[in-house]
């Protein structure tokens, strides 16, 4: 089994540190892993992406052009990584500030609507993790457990404190995601 993802949106959603997780979430199942971020020189506000690739066999490199499983979060990263998936792909997206939702007939479509419930719930922090959430409901390829490992190792220890609420988005997410188009 081979999972390549990218996952996009603006810098500040937290965009990377949903790809680290996911990436300390495959070690954690003794999986091959790769993790390869990219983001212009804002911080906030530009567009941020990151691949990730969890695998049982070895990676052969970690520059792809092709997904199966685009997680969008932006308009910008919508237009560019629709035509990215793999036909019979997955993309999975935000809806809020998307003008032009996705077209594609050979791709599964799923929407999360993070962004709401991240504010429903006062903590937009945790945006990030309702949308992983959602991932893991449609792509189970991680378990919850070692997603929570994952984020006591990939935050800092101040923020320790965060993880019985991101465990809480996770499962929201797990809750809202729908299905808008199947193949």
């Amino acid at each position: 089994m081979t999972e390549e993802i990218i996952i996009a949106g603006f810098g500040g959603q937290g965009v990377l540190s949903m790809g680290k997780i996911l990436a300390y979430s495959g070690i954690m199942q003794d999986q091959e892993v790769s993790w390869m971020p990219s983001y212009g020189p804002e911080m906030r506000g530009g567009t941020a992406n990151v691949t990730v690739i969890l695998s049982d066999e070895r990676i052969s490199s970690p520059i792809l052009t092709h997904y199966d499983t685009a997680i969008i979060l932006n308009q910008q990263s919508m237009d560019k990584f629709e035509s990215s998936v793999k036909p019979g792909g997955i993309l999975l997206y935000d809806p809020n500030g998307i003008s032009h939702h996705p077209e594609r007939t050979d791709i599964n479509i799923f929407q999360v609507e993070a962004n709401a419930e991240a504010a429903k719930l006062g903590l937009m922090k945790i945006f990030n993790m309702i949308v992983l959430g959602g991932y893991m409901k449609v792509k189970p390829i991680v378990k919850l457990e070692n997603v929570i490992k994952g984020l006591k190792k990939s935050l800092p220890e101040r923020y320790h404190h965060m993880i019985p609420d991101n465990e809480k988005a996770i499962t929201t997410g797990m809750g809202i995601v729908k299905q808008i188009r199947e193949v």
